[in-house]
């Protein structure tokens, strides 16, 4: 039988690894390279903070009272709405695109963004407090190790993402790239939004 270890780093990697609004603004953030490590810093230790609340036991409480998941749903699906219509107008805009020419956004700015896109999707609770903390808890005794190998998948993630982002940087030196990221970044951030309110 596997490690709990190596359970928890697959379980977590597997559910993490995917185009969601919180992996668009990391990417985003990475090709920029702007404030990435601090980018980076706050989605994992976000991360931690969620799959440890899981393993503690608050899973089970916020399945009992969904009227709190209702809540962020609906703050979330407006956020994620109006971020898709920013990224949109930047896409209509491509001469703010341009890296050279681009304002660079302060950090508190950026890491408000960040957190807003963390801890407003209701996902985020579903697949870290609850999934997570659920699949941790099976393990009893050793959930802990489970948990340990789900933050670190959460880690080697946002690292590779954010900074292995910022390869890609000479092939968005065309503003027509950006057009074309910001574009589906809107298409995906807009269906997020409107996916959410509707489900």
């Amino acid at each position: 039988m596997s490690s709990p270890l190596v359970i928890g780093f697959l379980a977590c990697f597997t559910l993490i690894a995917t185009i969601g609004a919180q992996n668009a603004f990391v990417l985003r953030q990475g090709i920029q390279r702007e404030h990435v490590l601090p980018v980076v810093v706050l989605c994992t230790v976000s991360d931690i903070a969620l799959i440890a609340t899981g393993i503690a036991g608050f899973g089970a409480l916020i399945s009992a009272h969904p009227g709190a998941l209702n809540v962020a749903k609906f703050g979330g699906a407006a956020f994620l709405t109006g971020y898709g219509l920013l990224a949109a107008r930047r896409a209509w805009r491509p001469s703010a695109l341009t890296p050279s020419e681009a304002t660079p956004a302060r950090l508190a700015e950026v890491l408000v963004t960040c957190a807003a896109l963390t801890f407003l999707n209701p996902h985020v609770y579903l697949d870290t407090v609850v999934l997570l903390g659920t699949l941790a808890n099976e393990h009893r005794d050793e959930r802990w190790l489970f948990g340990l190998g789900a933050v670190t998948a959460s880690a080697v993630w946002f690292t590779t993402l954010g900074f292995g982002a910022g390869r890609l940087r000479g092939l968005f030196a065309n503003p027509w790239s950006w057009r074309i990221l910001d574009g589906l970044i809107a298409v995906m951030m807009v269906g997020l939004g409107i996916a959410l309110a509707t489900t």
